[in-house]
């Protein structure tokens, strides 16, 4: 067999090249030397950005006072001070609170001891009764004691550390027993100062951050710095609200309940929830554990444990999702994602941090090209829109996903705004692709057969607004929710009502063009007529070419729908189609769906009367319209709707 006479096949489509090696290489180098300088430069890095992330919670704060006249730099100071005067009472209150439950300590130590006993002796109990079904009985065994060992003589004593050793160098002393307490302070202190100078110097900070990354591009770096401020501190402000909320009502249901010190729970409630998913119960386990110890019984463990999860579930389910919406922009999966990644980094306070930080390089990533991957893989905004993403399902074959995206879209829109929008232009992309090439014949048909399978899957759909409405099934992907959406043709005909030549079986018939996927456009427009009361069939181009035109059979049609998906800017051959038609049924109306709107022969009035249709649309929303048209004319009182 010869090169030309090979027919091109899916082994055999040619795959665009890859980015280049060393620009790989290169790229991952550099993340690798980021991800260590975060590592090791942690001990700077994590107050700093401590700083930057509570100088956006202040930030509000600070305009609302600036507003009142106050100047920058009291409004700066009365904001800080009156954060740190939060955080004072907060510890003040914790500190009180913890004092007050290891007084009573030992009261709940003996609660739980004798709990465990009895939880233990309950399993004593059931596994003797499970073991004694074998022939022994566990409570009367004996058991091998091992006599407890005793130093081989040959083996060299221990040395014991000389007793009341301590270091001499008092240096030595401060060092050990100052350093743990005073790093906190230090590391707060930091925290402070930064926080007071990025508020004092925010414009000109900001004005040194666009000079430094986009000074060629002013209105894209503001926005992105501005999208960035505006989404960290509605997020940080709205989520600073609803943990006080839950922690609120968590101590208050703690209270109700009899649980000690509900007030140091309801705080440690609020501020373990800014931890992603896992947060409210980390918090959790130590209320349970002391009720667990308070009560001789279990029924107020029991009541402990409902509340957070009831509590948890309602926020989680119910409040946040109208709260926050969409508007920290991050995917579930990149929320997971970055906490064990900054956990990793910077330990607990990582964790805590790792939403923000997260939510910065998404930003980034929206706005800095070279960081587009960022807001493809950490994002929520759909990596494909919903033509791509439905041209894949039928690009790799899959029926049943194919149908799944269908009947998501279906749930909001209309049949024929569904074909018109999604599935014509997924059909134009694998036309494109086909016809440079890109897929082979194997593969075309594969296409082809799984999108005349959705076709009639989908025939038990009706051609009309869905029911639903408001927002879109929880759990819908996005990328199914942001397509436009066209009405539907009102009209559905009586075809008993219609003149003779439209009261047959078929009145219309959907010749496809002569591209691959035609037919494909010719059978969605065959279901939408018959979805309006007028029947129609499909033909295949060979069935009207040179050989086939005279065989063709045109008994009861009253209309002819020719479908092209792509005429290459070439209309002879549609030219040529016409005039056998004309000649096959001189006084039937011809119709000609172009599909890219943007087609020379839809703009060009000189091409159009060349060609010879009657009709030219680019949609089946108006071919269907302009073929109910032309069937009532003439018709008896007609239609309904």
């Amino acid at each position: 067999m010869s090169h030309a006479d090979r027919s091109p096949s899916w082994e055999e489509e040619n795959v665009p090249a890859a980015a280049s090696p060393a620009s790989t290489i290169l790229s991952l180098q550099i993340g690798v030397i980021i991800v260590a300088a975060l590592y090791f430069a942690r001990e700077v890095l994590v107050p700093i950005t401590v700083a930057v992330l509570l100088s956006f919670v202040l930030s509000p704060l600070v305009n609302f006072l600036r507003r009142l006249r106050l100047g920058r730099i009291p409004s700066v100071l009365i904001a800080v001070l009156f954060a740190i005067g939060i955080i004072a009472v907060i510890g003040t209150i914790i500190g009180s609170q913890v004092a007050q439950l290891t007084r009573h300590a030992p009261e709940y130590a003996s609660t739980i001891e004798k709990k465990v006993l009895t939880v233990r002796e309950l399993a004593l109990d059931k596994i003797s009764g499970v073991v004694e079904h074998f022939g022994y009985d566990v409570k009367s065994g004996q058991t091998s004691t091992t006599p407890p060992s005793t130093p081989r003589a040959d083996s060299p004593p221990r040395e014991q550390p000389a007793p009341g050793a301590q270091p001499s160098n008092p240096l030595a002393l401060l060092e050990k027993y100052l350093s743990p307490v005073l790093s906190p302070f230090a590391t707060f202190g930091i925290i402070v100062v930064v926080a007071i100078f990025v508020l004092l110097q925010k414009e000109d900070l900001r004005d040194r951050m666009i000079r430094l990354f986009g000074s060629t591009d002013l209105h894209r770096t503001t926005v992105a710095m501005d999208d960035a401020a505006k989404r960290l501190s509605r997020y940080f402000l709205a989520q600073l609200g609803l943990n006080s909320a839950f922690g609120l009502v968590i101590g208050s249901g703690l209270y109700l309940i009899g649980v000690p010190n509900p007030i140091l729970w309801g705080i440690l409630s609020a501020l373990l929830r800014f931890v992603p998913y896992i947060g409210s119960f980390m918090s959790a386990g130590l209320p349970i554990a002391l009720a667990t110890a308070v009560d001789p019984g279990w029924s107020m463990a029991i009541w402990t444990a409902a509340l957070y999860v009831v509590v948890e579930l309602l926020v989680s389910q119910g409040v946040e999702p109208v709260l926050y919406g969409h508007s920290t922009g991050l995917s579930p999966f990149a929320v997971v994602v970055s906490a064990i990644f900054w956990s990793w980094l910077w330990g607990s306070i990582g964790l805590v941090l790792s939403m923000p930080l997260t939510l910065c390089l998404v930003v980034l990533g929206r706005y800095v090209d070279r960081l587009e991957f960022l807001d493809v893989l950490l994002g929520d905004r759909p990596p494909l829109t919903p033509v791509e993403s439905f041209y894949q399902r039928i690009l790799a074959g899959d029926a049943d996903e194919a149908q799944d995206h269908a009947e998501l879209l279906l749930d909001k829109r209309s049949l024929s705004s569904y074909y018109d929008e999604v599935a014509l232009k997924g059909l134009q992309l694998a036309a494109n692709d086909a016809e440079r090439g890109a897929i082979g014949h194997r593969q075309l048909e594969k296409v082809r057969n799984t999108i005349l399978g959705l076709i009639s899957e989908l025939s038990t759909y009706d051609d009309g607004h869905p029911p639903s409405s408001g927002e879109p099934p929880a759990g819908t992907p996005k990328d199914q929710q942001r397509i436009a959406e066209s009405p539907p043709p009102k009209t559905i005909l009586n075809p008993r009502s219609l003149s003779a030549p439209w009261q047959g079986e078929r009145p219309v018939l959907c010749l496809a063009g002569k591209g691959p996927l035609d037919e494909s456009a010719a059978a969605m427009l065959a279901q939408l007529l018959d979805k309006h009361g007028l029947g129609a069939r499909v033909a295949s181009y060979h069935e009207a070419s040179r050989e086939g035109i005279s065989s063709l059979e045109v008994t009861g049609v009253a209309m002819v729908c020719i479908s092209y998906l792509d005429i290459q800017g070439n209309p002879s051959h549609l030219r040529y189609l016409l005039q056998r038609l004309r000649r096959r049924l001189p006084d039937t109306p011809l119709l000609v769906g172009l599909w890219p709107a943007d087609d020379e022969v839809l703009k060009d009035k000189a091409v159009q009367m060349a060609v010879g249709a009657d009709y030219y649309v680019s949609s089946l929303r108006a071919a269907v319209d302009v073929c109910v048209a032309e069937a009532q004319k003439g018709s008896r009182p007609t239609a309904l709707s």
